[in-house]
C-alpha cells in the first residue's frame, strides 16, 4: 500500500496559530457589530441587506477559523487527512492553524511498554513451558500505523505473542551442552532473536522495537517437579564426570611422578591397589579415614 506522503516530513500547510486565534476572536464582535448596524441601516432605508449578510457570514467564518486551530503536544503527532487523502503528519509541537476542512487523528510518539501474558507453549523437545516477554516500542511511521493496519496497538500484542510461540518452538528450554542455544542458558541471544523477529513483523505497521526481553520462563506446572529432578540428575552426572576426569588425571600424574623420581618400585598389583585407593579418596563424597601401616612395605 503506497501513500502520497509516506515520508514523515509533512507538507508545510500549517501556519502559526496565535494570529489566527486573535483574528477569530475579533471576527465574532465584528460580525455582531455589522448585524447591529444592519438594523440601523434598515431604519435609515439603505445598506440593510449587505450589512446583514456580511455580519451573518462573519459568525460561521469564525467557527471555521476556530476549527482550523491545532495544538500539537511534545512527543505527539497529528495525522492530517483532506477529503480522504493523506496530507502529512504534524510532528513539531506548538499551536498551528491548518485547513479547517481537514480531519486530524492523534498518534502518540511516546515509548510504550507491553507486558505479554504468560503463554503456554511447547519447546523444541516438546516440553510444555510458560513464557512471557516485555516489549518497548513506539510509532516510527505514522502513515503506516494509521492506514496499513486496523489497530496498531492490538497488532503489536498479537504479533508479540506469535513471535514468542515461534521462538519457543525453535529452542529447548535447557541444554546439557554449553555450546547449544537454549531459552534459559542463552538469554542474550534469545533476546536478540526476539528483537529481530519482532522488528520484521512490525515493519508493516511502522512500529520501531526499542527493546524485547523474556520476562517469564518456567516449565508448565504439570511437569515442573519432574523436570526439576531431571535437571538435578543432569547436574549430578555432569559433576561426577568432571570429578572422575580430574581424579584419573591426578592418579596418572602421581604414578608418573613416583616412577620418574624413583621413590619406590611398584609392581602391577601394587599399582592397581594404589589406583583403587586414590580413586576412592578423590571420588568419594565423604572424607576418608586413612589406615597407617607401621610394618613392612608388604605387611
Amino acid at each position: 500500500m503506497s501513500h502520497p506522503a509516506s515520508v514523515e516530513s509533512p507538507r508545510r500547510a500549517e501556519i502559526p496559530g496565535i494570529p489566527i486565534l486573535i483574528f477569530a476572536i475579533l471576527l465574532i464582535p465584528f460580525g455582531i457589530y455589522q448585524i447591529v448596524q444592519a438594523a440601523h441601516a434598515q431604519e435609515a432605508g439603505h445598506g440593510f441587506a449587505l450589512r446583514l449578510a456580511f455580519g451573518i457570514a462573519c459568525l460561521p467564518t469564525a467557527v471555521l477559523v476556530f476549527r482550523s486551530l491545532v495544538l500539537v503536544n511534545p512527543n505527539a503527532s497529528k495525522v492530517i487527512l483532506l477529503f480522504g487523502r493523506y496530507q502529512g503528519t504534524m510532528r513539531t509541537n506548538g499551536f498551528f492553524a491548518v485547513n479547517p476542512f481537514t480531519a486530524r487523528r492523534d498518534v502518540s510518539l511516546r515509548a510504550h511498554n507491553f507486558n505479554s501474558d504468560k503463554l503456554k507453549v511447547n519447546d523444541l523437545r516438546g516440553n510444555p513451558i510458560e513464557i512471557g516477554a516485555v516489549i518497548v516500542w513506539r510509532v516510527r511511521d505514522t502513515a503506516k500505523a494509521v492506514f496499513d493496519v486496523e489497530d496498531f496497538d492490538s497488532y503489536v500484542h498479537v504479533q508479540t505473542e506469535s513471535a514468542l510461540r515461534h521462538l519457543a518452538s525453535c529452542h529447548p528450554y535447557d541444554a546439557p551442552e554449553d555450546n547449544q542455544v537454549s531459552l534459559r542458558g542463552s538469554s542474550e541471544r534469545i533476546h536478540d532473536e526476539l528483537n529481530s523477529e519482532l522488528t520484521v513483523r512490525l515493519q508493516i505497521a511502522g512500529i520501531e522495537v526499542l527493546e524485547a526481553r523474556i520476562s517469564h520462563l518456567a516449565y508448565a506446572p504439570e511437569i515442573a517437579s519432574v523436570m526439576l529432578q531431571r535437571q538435578q540428575a543432569d547436574a549430578i552426572i555432569a559433576a561426577r564426570t568432571r570429578i572422575v576426569d580430574g581424579a584419573v588425571g591426578m592418579v596418572q600424574m602421581a604414578l608418573e611422578q613416583l616412577s620418574k623420581h624413583k621413590v619406590c618400585e611398584l609392581d602391577e598389583e601394587r599399582k592397581a591397589q594404589m589406583v583403587s585407593n586414590l580413586l576412592v579418596v578423590l571420588c568419594g563424597e565423604r572424607g576418608t579415614q586413612p589406615i597407617v601401616n607401621a610394618g613392612t612395605l608388604h605387611g
